[in-house]
């Protein structure tokens, strides 16, 4: 009986991703010029994760995007004014997920999305080619809101 309740116990346990996180800009190391996401938000939505992104482009205007989808692998679209039309999450382990986004089925830029082990904070790198065709690298990090 006892393994059977740690089990059930497992299935709900409460997901480090989860939750509202803001940019913190002084610990981040952006790319100029790129961007950037000032608050995220997941929820769980039924049996899949629902991701908002709110931020300003590269030109200063406010970007706001909705993800909902599985963190199987797989694409799903993303809705929103992002440079990027569909994002593919996948569970590494209990706190880090990779990342892919792409544009009309091409990838933009992958990425690596870790929660640190107190939940507090979460990093988020990314690789990719900018529209320069110049590789950049940049590591963004969130604070629990």
């Amino acid at each position: 009986m006892a393994l059977s309740f740690t089990a059930t116990a497992a299935c709900f346990a409460a997901n480090p991703h989860m939750g509202t996180w803001k940019l913190n800009e002084a610990k981040s190391k952006l790319v100029p010029g790129m961007g950037k996401n000032s608050m995220v938000t997941y929820t769980e939505q039924k049996d899949k994760i629902k991701v908002i992104v709110d931020g300003i482009d590269k030109e200063g205007k406010a970007t706001h995007s909705i993800w909902v989808g599985k963190w199987d692998g797989k694409a799903y679209p993303t809705k929103g004014n992002l440079p990027w039309n569909s994002a593919a999450y996948k569970v590494i382990n209990d706190r880090t997920n990779d990342i892919t986004t792409m544009k009309d089925g091409k990838i933009l830029w992958t990425g690596r999305i870790t929660v640190a082990a107190d939940g507090k904070s979460r990093t988020v790198t990314i690789n990719g080619t900018g529209a320069d065709g110049k590789k950049f690298q940049s590591k963004a990090v969130y604070d629990k809101a």
